[in-house]
């Protein structure tokens, strides 16, 4: 069944987002390499990721149902932050952020009855309890550490243990 154009325009817009999402990631990465800590440029490269792989299941959901897929321009993302606290807050205001849209397109889902939008939904809902929470454990070690840098030097070495899933 192919989306409605309502429906099928917030898809599209949720994954373009998620393409946004990659590279806000991946600049964060990049700037974590230019402050020698390449545990959290990993961590953040396996996020970076992750979200294209957010991305290509919109994608997906729109081709399996026939609707229009409307790949966009990606707009500028920060890419300067003032520390590893600032850049881990700004990460999960984001996420917290991408919850609540998700969160948008759920309700616009059941309003519609798409049932299908609302399964494909449901699984973005609990990866967004785990993304936040993911991220929000490193910002809170962030703010426990102050300004201590040898705790950072011992996170950085931590989070760098991610592997992709």
């Amino acid at each position: 069944m192919v989306p409605n154009k309502k429906m099928e325009a917030l898809l599209n817009k949720q994954m373009n987002a998620e393409f946004y999402n990659s590279h806000l990631y991946q600049a964060m990465a990049g700037w974590f390499e230019s402050q020698n800590l390449p545990g959290f440029a990993g961590w953040l490269e396996v996020q970076a990721e992750e979200e294209r792989k957010h991305a290509l299941k919109f994608y997906s959901h729109l081709k399996e149902r026939r609707g229009a897929i409307l790949v966009g321009p990606v707009p500028a993302v920060p890419t300067k932050y003032k520390s590893a606290l600032d850049a881990f807050q700004a990460a999960y205001d984001h996420e917290v952020h991408v919850s609540q849209e998700i969160n948008k397109l759920m309700d616009a889902a059941l309003a519609d009855k798409d049932y299908a939008m609302a399964k494909m939904l449901d699984w973005f809902i609990t990866e967004q309890v785990e993304e936040e929470a993911s991220t929000d454990a490193i910002l809170q070690q962030l703010k426990m550490i102050g300004n201590s840098l040898g705790s950072l030097m011992y996170i950085d070495r931590h989070v760098g243990k991610r592997k992709a899933a």
